[in-house]
């Protein structure tokens, strides 16, 4: 028995099963990579200034070994900046490594 007021039958019922399927393929697919886009550009975003500034820090340490102590490193000690500054580097890369470590383990501490 079918009720006066339905006007869709079978055929309505399965056009809105389609719509609710696609709807909510939608909302668990793009939604879900809009946010991850985000969260890469400002990922990448952040990666870039903090390379940037760790190079600039580095390059501003050598500089000022180079002209702030005078004739300490004149003559044939004129690389002795670049040798002091290179532990500073790899120290450097050393904090930034580590804090990327633990953003990965807390990252999959959550799943």
């Amino acid at each position: 028995m079918h009720a006066k007021g339905n006007r869709h039958g079978v055929k309505g019922e399965g056009g809105e099963i389609l719509e609710m399927i696609v709807a909510y393929a939608k909302q668990e697919t793009l939604d879900p990579l809009k946010g991850l886009g985000r969260y890469l550009a400002f990922g990448l975003a952040g990666s870039v200034a903090v390379a940037a500034g760790s190079v600039l820090v580095i390059l501003a340490a050598l500089r000022v070994l180079q002209t702030e102590t005078g004739s300490v490193f004149a003559g044939n000690l004129v690389w002795l900046p670049y040798v002091i500054t290179a532990p500073i580097a790899v120290a450097v890369i050393g904090v930034l490594a580590g804090a990327v470590a633990r953003g990965m383990k807390r990252e999959g501490d959550r799943s």
